[in-house]
């Protein structure tokens, strides 16, 4: 099959004929090793017992393999890290390494953390620009800029479109799949990392259903800022006696190492007079398409409105899904563009903006999600309230859709459906 460029390669492209070793970090499938195997012509696969084996017992024997090298799963054989580390040390030309891993690995006392030698880049399923559904008219890159571009154009996409692509996942290797098939590798992917990749970070857990149980609690709390009392409470209904909270707390850090848990940090600006942010992260999954699984919802519950959520943003299980996907198709590309992405709310919950893009110099662009064809006033009150705040700190205000047309509203804020975004 021909190679779909991810809009990463852009970040490779400008990053590794400069920087000497690289990291690709993501969770499983998302197609960390084939972008990696685009650009280098000597491979060492860890996830192969006999080759694990061989680097396990002499680490340094990676440097004899040509490079470009991708080390594959290099979390395998942790030791290889410090090998690269010291070999970039003594060479730093660019573009010798490349390492791409589904899981943190835990790092010995003595080994460094490569600070200043191995860069790290974190890798996303596919947004809808990378699978090719989507018409891309408005560039993220540009509202990023400051210039206030001109936001224009018609999307053919309509709500029915946007469930399909929650329903059929970014992971490029499912992208062909029947719908049955489809859901057979999604349920079996959530259970493989239980199953198995759970353990190999060092977790036993004795009965893993309870951990799947956490997890479909956290799929409900999908865009929201639900505490993990609500989440535990939700997982462990009619149950008097709790997990103790260093068992979730191993649920939760096992999880976020394997890349699956990927929440939206509060946004927490320094120097602002703005004090009275909430600090609860928004969750997500690694994939929308994963929480609709946990969540045993199909294409015509969604549509109907079935589904319950939990937390304190009020909504249909679909809109807490679709502000997932747009969380998706917007970090991506934000990555790209050098900045940060997280979320605004006041801690009594007064005023929320679902996505704030912060930039190195701490200018801000303001994302609203709404599941809904039109916007009226009372979708941008929190964006204008953010305006009165910020001034000149806010670069541009809009909000993604599920709607037919873009345009600036006459107050100047952007309205764009979600098939018009571009990289």
């Amino acid at each position: 099959m021909d190679y779909v460029p991810r809009i990463v390669d852009r970040e490779l492209d400008e990053l590794f004929g400069q920087v000497p070793a690289i990291a690709l970090d993501g969770a499983k499938g998302v197609g960390k090793t084939t972008t990696a195997e685009q650009r280098v012509v000597g491979l060492a696969r860890l996830d192969s017992a006999s080759v694990r084996e061989s680097i396990a017992a002499d680490p340094e024997l990676i440097l004899a393999r040509p490079r470009p090298l991708l080390v594959d799963e290099w979390q395998k054989v942790p030791e290889v890290w410090d090998v690269v580390r010291r070999a970039v040390d003594t060479d730093p030309a660019g573009g010798q390494f490349l390492l791409t891993g589904s899981a943190s690995a835990q790092l010995g006392a003595t080994a460094h953390s490569g600070a200043g030698r191995i860069g790290r880049l974190r890798m996303r399923p596919m947004t809808l620009t990378e699978r090719g559904v989507a018409h891309p008219g408005v560039s993220l890159a540009e509202l990023l800029s400051g210039s206030r571009p001109s936001i224009d154009g018609a999307c053919a996409l309509r709500l029915a479109d946007y469930t399909d692509e929650i329903l059929a996942s970014g992971f490029p290797g499912l992208r062909s799949l029947t719908p049955r098939a489809l859901r057979f590798q999604l349920d079996s992917y959530l259970r493989n990392a239980v199953d198995r990749d759970v353990p190999e970070q060092g977790l036993n857990v004795r009965k893993p259903e309870s951990m799947l149980a956490w997890l479909r609690a956290y799929a409900s709390a999908t865009s929201t800022t639900a505490s993990y009392t609500q989440i535990l409470d939700a997982a462990t209904p009619g149950q008097g006696e709790k997990p103790a909270r260093g068992t979730v707390t191993s649920y939760r850090d096992v999880l976020a190492s394997l890349w699956l848990l990927d929440p939206v940090p509060a946004w927490m600006p320094s120097g602002s007079v703005m004090t009275r942010l909430g600090q609860t992260p928004k969750h997500h999954l690694a994939d929308p398409a994963l929480a609709v699984r946990l969540l045993g919802l199909t294409r015509d519950a969604l549509l109907d409105g079935q589904g319950t959520t939990i937390g304190p943003q009020a909504g249909t299980a679909l809109g807490h899904l679709f502000e997932s996907l747009v969380t998706l198709c917007v970090r991506v590309p934000a990555q790209a563009a050098e900045s940060e992405v997280a979320h605004m709310r006041t801690r009594n919950g007064d005023h929320e903006v679902d996505l704030v893009l912060v930039r190195d110099d701490g200018r801000v662009l303001a994302i609203e999600v709404k599941l809904a064809n039109t916007v009226e006033d009372k979708d941008v009150r929190h964006l204008r309230w953010l305006r009165e705040h910020l001034g000149d700190r806010l670069l541009d205000a809009i909000v993604i859709n599920t709607g037919p047309f873009a345009y600036r509203r006459p107050d100047g804020i952007g309205v764009l459906p979600l098939g018009l975004l571009a990289p």
